[in-house]
């Protein structure tokens, strides 16, 4: 049976796969660690020996023996140190170098799917977040198991010892099992309740960034709001640290029974040799120094299990995950993305419903979009107008239907080439706080140094004004937070994220999503008209068929679109050109006059 993608994989093939990974990242210097870390546990492991062996030239008066323990413990001290050493330095290198791929690993892979669905999820953001925290510390994992390696050939040369003694002491290392379990058995518990509590550390950190930053502190502060959102986020710390508490109680609790009855089984062992089987001096040291050390390696060893099945393998589980998803939204790309619309894009029966959630933003959609037209999208507000585009342009996947695109499917189309052939602005875009020419020409990211290109882009957006009044134009830092930063308005930032949208000379398809929601309505008509009539000319020139998308509220601007396409409640109500709709007199000619009638 296929596991679902909300399933966490399988915790050893998810930590095989991230040793794959970090073996894939640095193939000599992993090997090379790890064999330094084994190596670092021999000397150390036959202390116990070299002491048995000591005490036995001393009580036999054999000064060969005395000699000879005597330069084991010095060489095993030394050799402890510089193997130490040497390991240290070289896991420290491995960690940096793998830190970047991971880091780097992580990044690509939320970038490459295909949706930004699993950005509407709760649980899946909780799981994201507990990722994005963890990737910082998952090179550790690798530092972890060599350590927990170690410290195995530890426990094994030790047991050795005691059952070089008597067999029967081999029954001290069982009863050592229980701390094991306990200690494997903790940090997952412990980690299932603060997972159980995400969404509310999510919230405490939400609350404290709005009380703390600068975007919101004026309206914290004519609110009056401030005391509130610091028992707002003390509740929802709370919360999570409640049930937290609680676990970790618990675990420790039985963690510590566990280490009881290893203490008693200690204690007896010693007893059992000094006084059972009247071992010599040397063979009583050797257990009191090797069962001292076997507490010694098994908490070491325990708490590196302990770590690993608690953060990091619990880390590279949500990896693991990640990848997985990925992979699942890949389709057979087995569709070329055309050069050209000939035809136009067609939406078949389109229903879509955001993650998590039943309800129908678009339901039973048919749309024709003609090449070469521009197309207007116009509705009140949560009537599907921004999902409309976002489906287009490939954000998400229709829950049922599909959209054509020439006849041909767009799923089946490579999603990171269809969306080279798009451009546009959304309303809800992001502010790179970069320099100027960096934040319009991530548009066209080949041309990102390309003064020109960005310059036209500049003037495509009617966002002169706006770098010129910046006090380098250009080359200005935005965002006073930097260095020679500067501070930008809403209105000016979305005139830079506009320009950013009109990078690309040669689109397909153009999507303008209420980018000019901040500017007057008067400045939105006027820039959709001349964008407008570039597109109509574009056309006749014979050019590649682009179809351009304009979403907005405002009906006044959209009068020179060749169809406006008018939703209302999920659905299409009416298509057409304004003179069409306005003589049909029905929800658009309404609304169009109730506009009318308010800038009147």
């Amino acid at each position: 049976m296929t596991a679902s993608p909300d399933d966490l994989p399988a915790a050893v093939p998810a930590m095989w796969r991230a040793l794959k990974r970090g073996y894939q990242a640095e193939p000599v210097l992993l090997p090379v660690a790890f064999g330094l870390s084994l190596l670092a546990a021999l000397p150390d492991a036959l202390i116990a020996l070299w002491l048995m062996f000591l005490a036995d030239g001393v009580t036999q008066g054999d000064r060969t023996l005395m000699v000879v323990s005597a330069l084991g413990l010095g060489g095993s001290a030394t050799a402890t140190w510089f193997l130490r050493v040497v390991s240290d330095r070289t896991q420290r290198r491995f960690r940096d170098r793998v830190t970047i791929a991971l880091e780097s690993h992580v990044a690509q892979l939320q970038a490459s799917v295909s949706t930004i669905a699993h950005h509407e999820r709760p649980d899946y953001l909780d799981r994201l977040a507990v990722l994005r925290d963890q990737v910082f510390v998952l090179d550790h994992m690798y530092m972890s198991l060599f350590g927990t390696a170690g410290w195995v050939l530890r426990l094994g040369i030790t047991v050795a010892l005691l059952v070089s003694i008597h067999p029967a002491l081999a029954a001290l290392a069982l009863f050592a099992l229980p701390t094991v379990l306990t200690s494997t058995w903790r940090p997952g518990a412990e980690r299932a309740a603060e997972e159980r509590g995400a969404s509310s550390v999510r919230l405490a950190r939400h609350l404290f960034d709005v009380a703390t930053t600068a975007p919101p502190g004026k309206e914290v502060r004519l609110t009056g709001i401030g005391q509130r959102l610091v028992a707002r986020r003390r509740a929802a710390w709370e919360r999570w640290y409640g049930p937290v508490a609680s676990a970790r109680w618990a675990s420790a609790a039985w963690h510590t029974v566990a280490w009881a009855i290893f203490g008693a089984a200690f204690v007896g062992s010693v007893v059992f040799v000094a006084q059972v089987i009247e071992g010599t001096p040397g063979q009583v040291l050797l257990v009191l120094a090797a069962g001292s050390r076997l507490s010694a390696y098994l908490s070491a060893t325990v708490g590196e299990i302990g770590f690993l099945r608690g953060v990091w393998l619990d880390g590279s589980r949500r990896l693991a995950w990640l990848e997985d998803y990925a992979a699942s939204l890949t389709v057979d790309a087995d569709q070329p993305v055309p050069h050209r619309i000939e035809d136009g894009i067609t939406l078949e029966r389109v229903s879509f419903a955001y993650p998590g959630t039943d309800r129908l933003v678009l339901e039973d959609v048919d749309l024709h979009l003609p090449a070469g037209a521009v197309v207007a999208v116009v509705g009140e507000n949560g009537a599907g107008k921004s999902t409309l585009v976002k489906l287009l342009a490939r954000m998400y996947t229709p829950t049922s239907g599909r959209i054509l695109v020439d006849g041909a499917d767009l799923s089946r189309m490579p999603a990171d080439e269809w969306r080279e052939r798009l451009a546009g602005a959304f309303q809800d875009f992001y502010r790179f706080e970069l320099h100027a020419q960096q934040t319009v020409g991530l548009g066209d990211r080949p041309r990102l140094e390309d003064r020109p290109a960005v310059t036209t882009a500049v003037r495509r957006a009617g966002a002169e004004d706006v770098v010129t009044h910046l006090a380098a134009g250009l080359d200005t830092q935005l965002g006073p937070s930097w260095p020679g930063g500067v501070e930008v308005s809403f209105g000016q930032w979305q005139k830079l994220a506009l320009a950013r949208g009109f990078m690309r000379d040669d689109p397909l398809l153009l999507i303008l999503d209420e980018p000019t929601a901040a500017l007057d309505a008067e400045t939105e008509h006027a820039l959709f008209e001349r964008y407008a009539a570039i597109s109509r000319a574009g056309a006749e020139a014979g050019s590649n068929g682009r179809i351009t998308v304009l979403v907005s509220h405002r009906f006044s601007t959209v009068r020179m679109a060749d169809l406006i396409v008018v939703l209302d409640g999920a659905r299409i109500v009416e298509h057409g050109a304004h003179e069409t709709l306005m003589a049909n007199h029905g929800p658009y000619a309404e609304l169009y006059g109730i506009q009318a009638a308010a800038y009147r």
